[in-house]
């Protein structure tokens, strides 16, 4: 069974581009979810799926989450990096005060990663995007909620520094 690793964090902090160099080392690792989603609902009209269907989209996200979760775990690798996990769905809602079922709670309860790395708001690498509709000042916002939820499932979650991809990938591998 494979260890699950969790890059997790707001928009624009780095996680894609660590995954990213992680892939060109050989190591195993899973895409961010929410793309996909996202690219399906312009697909079919809607611009902005998170901000028109919060709960929709998120109950979306929630299911590629698990079963990413589960296909990490079935992974014939040692360990998997993952593109955020499953509490981030929740932070989401939360920090939009959403209500939401308590499935999604338990879904972050039953599915449990080995590690979690923080990824905090960092300015200078933030770019916009098609996909992301959150600019830097919404990534500050919503970073407490992202710490918090993974929190409140268990985790000791572990702060990336700012510094270089190859610093960041040997801080990652030194922590796991």
């Amino acid at each position: 069974m494979a260890k699950k690793i969790v890059f997790a964090g707001g928009p624009a902090t780095g996680k894609t581009t660590l995954i990213q160099a992680l892939e060109l080392r050989g190591y195993a690792c899973a895409q961010e979810v929410s793309r996909q989603v996202t690219l399906e609902a312009r697909e079919n009209g809607i611009s902005q799926f998170f901000v028109s269907d919060p709960l929709l989209f998120s109950e979306k996200l929630l299911e590629g989450r698990i079963n990413q979760y589960k296909e990490a775990q079935e992974h014939k690798a040692s360990m998997v990096f993952l593109d955020r996990g499953l509490p981030e769905v929740v932070a989401y809602l939360d920090r939009g005060n959403t209500p939401y079922p308590n499935h999604f709670s338990k879904a972050c309860e039953d599915h449990q990663y080995d590690r979690v790395f923080i990824f905090p708001p960092w300015e200078e690498i933030y770019t916009p995007d098609n996909e992301r509709y959150e600019d830097y000042q919404e990534a500050l916002k919503i970073y407490p909620f992202l710490k918090a939820a993974y929190d409140r499932f268990g985790y000791e979650s572990i702060i990336l520094p700012k510094d270089t991809v190859e610093n960041r990938i040997s801080f990652v591998l030194e922590n796991i």
